[in-house]
């Protein structure tokens, strides 16, 4: 289930609600990763862009539906969630465990760029 946490502007999310916005469709998956961690694995059909980079591209962010931010653990998620609060977007969530929870669950990874 969301969770708002005070101060955030943003909800956090565990792997499973994740997959859950996923599987039911229309929603942004950011990677906020490096390259080379992304490369290594990294949610099907996500976008990468690093959480500092968030507002130099924020053309590339969707207005129009959810975005979910994922990282390796959690922590630059949040980052980015918070950044992209900064320039407006409200539907936006943090996967909280990023993709070492999501590989946990056993839930589907793709590799490369």
């Amino acid at each position: 289930m969301a969770e708002k946490r005070e101060g955030e502007p943003f909800y956090r999310i565990d792997v499973q609600e994740a997959k859950r916005m996923i599987d039911d469709g229309d929603v942004q998956v950011i990677d906020t990763r490096e390259p080379y961690e992304h490369a290594e694995g990294h949610v099907p059909g996500s976008l990468r862009i690093q959480h500092m980079a968030i507002l130099l591209q924020a053309d590339k962010l969707a207005t129009d539906r959810p975005v979910l931010f994922i990282c390796k653990s959690g922590q630059r998620s949040a980052v980015a969630a918070e950044f992209a609060a900064s320039l407006g977007l409200e539907d936006i969530y943090s996967v909280d465990g990023g993709i070492v929870a999501w590989e946990a669950a056993g839930f589907p990874v793709e590799t490369g760029d």
